[in-house]
């Protein structure tokens, strides 16, 4: 969905009919701004961009996506008609509290496996229609962006496998019929999958709820038959195991809970007297 048509979504949720108080008010030169009230990691910068150009508001930031900030700290100054940014105010801290919120949990995530080189990816676990907005946010806490949707990566899951006969035959069927430039990533549940998978042709090889022990077999079997074949993990990945997950030599980790987990910090707007 593009910006524009996602933001004027959203004040038309928020202003309904029009705002009540600019009815009875005129519209005078203001400044407002945001106030973090806990730490986190700023998300929110490019749509609020583009909102400033949609509402004629100018913008000063004082910390930029992806960059982390303090309690006490303000984050952006907004001026303009004071109508204007009181009837945009919850608007513009709900696109920043939600991606702030889910950038702050991705960096955390990200920092624990920070000196092991596994990439933290996301999922397809998102809110209906926010997808394209939530993956930005996991990008400024410095996460990786797994597939968007089915079609820019052919991931084989178990649902999938149960309708698969013969899946070497499955895959020389897929190479024909996707674009060349796709992967294919294929869930596996244990060793011996892991190794059917390999060796039809995975591009990418899924541990899906594995043991660290069985990961690490599946590691070892790649190294030394099909170094080229990337592993990821996923299953069971939480802030306290991440590090473990990262630890058996997959290339990869992919959580959800980074997205859906996220619980909102605490950010609120005011106006300079």
């Amino acid at each position: 969905m593009l910006k524009e048509t996602f933001l004027k979504a959203m004040v038309a949720e928020d202003i309904g009919r029009g705002d009540l108080f600019s009815r009875i008010t005129t519209g005078k030169p203001i400044r407002a701004y945001i106030l973090a009230k806990s730490d986190g990691v700023l998300a929110g910068q490019e749509y609020l961009d583009v909102f400033a150009k949609m509402y004629d508001l100018s913008l000063e930031w004082k910390v930029s996506d992806g960059c982390r900030f303090e309690k006490g700290e303000k984050l952006l100054l907004i001026s303009g008609d004071s109508r204007t940014i009181l009837s945009l105010e919850r608007s513009m801290l709900d696109i920043v509290l939600h991606a702030s919120s889910i950038a702050t949990l991705t960096a955390a995530y990200a920092d624990a496996i920070k000196e092991t080189g596994v990439k933290l990816l996301d999922t397809r676990k998102t809110r209906p229609l926010l997808r394209e907005f939530e993956k930005y946010a996991v990008r400024c806490g410095g996460g990786i962006n797994h597939r968007m949707g089915l079609d820019d990566c052919l991931m084989l899951k178990d649902t999938h496998l149960q309708t698969i006969d013969d899946l070497e035959a499955f895959m020389q069927e897929v190479r024909q019929k996707i674009p060349f430039t796709s992967k294919v990533e294929i869930e596996c549940e244990s060793l011996e999958m892991a190794k059917k998978a390999m060796q039809a042709g995975a591009d990418i090889v899924m541990c899906d709820n594995m043991s660290l022990v069985e990961t690490q077999k599946v590691v070892a079997y790649r190294n030394e038959n099909y170094p080229h074949i990337l592993l990821e993990a996923s299953g069971n990945v939480t802030l306290n195991t991440i590090r473990e997950i990262a630890r058996t030599g997959v290339d990869a980790i992919s959580s959800g809970a980074i997205i859906h987990q996220a619980n909102w910090i605490d950010l609120s707007m005011k106006v300079e007297g």
